[in-house]
């Protein structure tokens, strides 16, 4: 017999639900996959359904693997556990000569190929990053249900920015679908699976009357993550039926960009009105002090996902309140939180119950060197290591074929090396500002931290030069511990959905980070789903949890970052003595008043209608200056100055290094390698 008594009464309740629409919401740690097992072992016991006859859905693999695992444990067989893909695959296989005859077909397991041909064919680069973005721009819209010929108008109604001009990927898009069929028969994706299975169940009577006598009860996991064509062959599975039960917490929508969306999840009730609707708000995973932080920080929420939050209620006994730290850099931050580990370690806290998540892949390379400086084993999950990413390696490559050649410039050390770095790897896609393109933006964020880490060694070795700093690069690489079991994870909080630890660090908390830059730019709805994320990493905690920020990104830069807004109004009182709080008005021009929106504008300190008062003459001599000064280095222009700080320098006419570095652009590495040479030249305007 199922003992229902080891449920709570909210798990019950959702449990022993009458056969039919229901729609669990399950905060953060409040057991929703019991519920659901529960669930479908209580079906089975009372005699509404047959084991077989369920099929139940999961996003991952490891999820199916962990449900039918549970149902083991309780003495239940034969129930379908399985990703949307895995199921409609084995679907399609068994129906595909009832809907296409004798046509054979074969699942394309790399559409690299076939994108790249695309992309060459209309005159677009085929570069790897090029050719990702293009591949994800393509799987988001058919997710979407958008046809290739939809594309260029459906995309204008979003936040989305395309690679290349939509028309051309519209037409990538075509020429990728026409290029999967040909005389051998059809090549189908992993989108298709779902779309030819939908159609399927559509289009043929006779397929759904069979599939649908075979299954009669459906569970669908993590439903605020379902994308349009998801729901398309959830809807084709039912019929006219409603035997479902979904579970969900929009609180954790984060997938957007894959073309998921909550919509289906909040509107359940309208779409089903007898539906019963349960809520699991008693979290059996975290320590009343983090669901309190989680609460919090879910409750600044606006918008519609907003009206659906749940009240986490912390059921473990009381913990350490969440800890709120700032730094001067990073390489501090991440210093100080090996240090923190170590005590945890000493403490008795397996390493493998410590997590240290970030937002973007390459923040990960200061806390791995700061974890082997301090002989700390760690992993990184959802992703490689710093030195063994392809960017990474590519770089170095094309560094250790510089230091080969017998023409390099004098110059090239010290402070100076990571110039040339720079100029090395602008064809690598180290652009002046961080791009548009997904895939492009991660090559330039591992390039960037790689050129900032030889920025660090310059300043700690003055005579640095390019064979040495290959060395020390090749040094730090090897020192790594290879990946164990029993060890720190690193991962992004993306990666980190759905796992749990006992200490969590929340790193990097500052703003154009989380919410990422492209966010913000995007508008509120993106910044919102940033929120989330940030939410899900405090969720993530059972005991231990640790927020951190850092002002400058390297020892002795200037600190300019500001604290994630996310933090607002709950960093402890004592911390706001020492923390700048983030400004929640506006950057106003200094001329008319008006707001500032772009970068440009802020850097400047005037919008775009409000005409500059430097004088032209200082602003080209600045020019010309910064042109000898490139040259002689052999770096692009852009790597001294950019063309907004020479601006901003004109305009303020700075007349002593103190002066000069209180002209935005303008840091303590710029002033001492540039300073005696500004100067010298307004010398001569004034």
């Amino acid at each position: 017999m199922l003992n229902l008594e080891d449920l709570d009464s909210d798990q019950r309740v959702a449990a022993t639900a009458p056969r039919g629409p229901v729609c669990i919401l399950a905060g953060a740690g409040t057991g929703k996959t019991r519920t659901i097992t529960y669930r479908i072992a209580h079906l089975i016991e009372q005699g509404f359904v047959s084991p077989n006859r369920v099929l139940a859905v999961t996003f991952t693999s490891r999820a199916a693997g962990e449900m039918r695992h549970r149902l083991s444990l309780m003495g239940v067989g034969g129930v379908q556990a399985r990703t949307f893909h895995a199921a409609a695959r084995k679907q399609l296989m068994y129906f595909w000569p009832q809907v296409a005859g004798d046509l054979p077909w074969r699942l394309l397991d790399n559409k690299f190929p076939l994108i790249g041909r695309a992309a060459r064919s209309v005159g677009v680069g085929s570069e790897t990053e090029n050719i990702r973005d293009l591949l994800s721009e393509i799987e988001w819209a058919k997710a979407s249900l958008i046809s290739a010929d939809q594309y260029p108008e459906a995309i204008q109604g979003t936040n989305r920015t395309p690679p290349v001009p939509a028309e051309k990927v519209a037409e990538i898009y075509r020429r990728y679908e026409q290029a999967k069929s040909n005389s051998d028969g059809m090549l189908l994706d992993f989108d298709d699976l779902l779309i030819h299975t939908a159609g399927a169940l559509e289009n043929s009577p006779a397929v759904a009357e069979e599939f649908r006598e075979q299954y009669r009860t459906f569970v669908v996991d993590e439903y605020q993550d379902v994308t349009p064509l998801q729901q398309r062959v959830l809807q084709a599975w039912l019929g006219e039926r409603d035997d479902l039960t979904v579970v969900g917490d929009a609180n954790q929508t984060i997938y957007s960009f894959t073309g998921a969306s909550p919509d289906h999840l909040l509107n359940f009730s309208r779409t089903y009105e007898n539906a019963t609707v349960v809520k699991l708000q008693r979290d059996y995973r975290s320590t009343p002090q983090i669901t309190d932080l989680a609460n919090t920080v879910i409750g600044q929420a606006t918008g519609r996902v907003a009206g659906t939050r749940l009240e986490l209620q912390g059921m473990r006994p009381a913990g350490p309140d969440p800890q709120f730290q700032s730094f001067d850099d990073e390489p501090t931050e991440a210093r100080e939180i090996a240090g923190r580990i170590l005590t945890l370690l000493d403490q008795g806290i397996p390493a493998s119950e410590i997590a240290v998540l970030y937002r973007i892949n390459a923040q990960s390379a200061a806390f791995e060197q700061a974890l082997a400086d301090a002989g700390i084993n760690y992993q990184v999950r959802g992703g490689e290591g710093f030195f063994n990413r392809n960017e990474v390696k590519q770089a170095i490559s094309e560094l250790v074929r510089t230091a080969a050649r017998s023409d390099l410039p004098e110059e090239a050390i010290g402070g100076e090396l990571h110039r040339l770095v720079r100029a090395v790897l602008a064809p690598l896609g180290l652009s002046s500002a961080e791009p548009e393109g997904a895939q492009a933006r991660e090559r330039w964020q591992s390039l960037n931290a790689l050129v900032e880490l030889v920025e660090e060694l310059g300043r700690a070795t003055p005579d640095l030069d390019l064979p040495t700093l290959l060395r020390k690069l090749r040094e730090r690489a090897e020192s790594k511990h290879p990946p164990t079991v029993e060890g720190v994870t690193l991962a992004s909080l993306h990666a980190a959905k759905g796992l749990e630890w006992d200490a969590v660090f929340l790193v990097g908390l500052v703003e154009n980070t989380l919410p990422i830059s492209h966010a913000i730019k995007a508008g509120d709805h993106q910044v919102e789903e940033e929120r989330r994320l940030f939410y899900v990493g405090v969720t993530r905690a059972r005991e231990h949890l640790y927020c951190s920020w850092s002002f400058a990104r390297q020892e002795g830069g200037r600190k300019s970052r500001k604290r994630t807004r996310f933090l607002d109004g709950i960093v402890p009182e004592p911390d706001l003595t020492q923390v700048p709080p983030r400004s929640v008005r506006p950057s106003r021009c200094r001329n008319c008043g008006r707001p500032l929106n772009s970068p440009g504008e802020k850097v400047l300190g005037r919008c775009s209608e409000c005409p500059s008062d430097a004088d032209e003459g200082v602003f080209e001599g600045l020019r010309a200056w910064r042109s000898e000064v490139a040259r002689d280095m052999q770096v692009p222009a852009y790597i001294v100055f950019t063309d907004a700080t020479l601006m901003a320098v004109a305009e303020a006419l700075p007349r002593s290094e103190a002066e000069l570095l209180d002209v935005s652009g303008i840091g303590p590495a710029k002033l001492e390698k540039y300073g005696a040479g500004l100067l010298a030249v307004l010398g001569g305007f004034q």
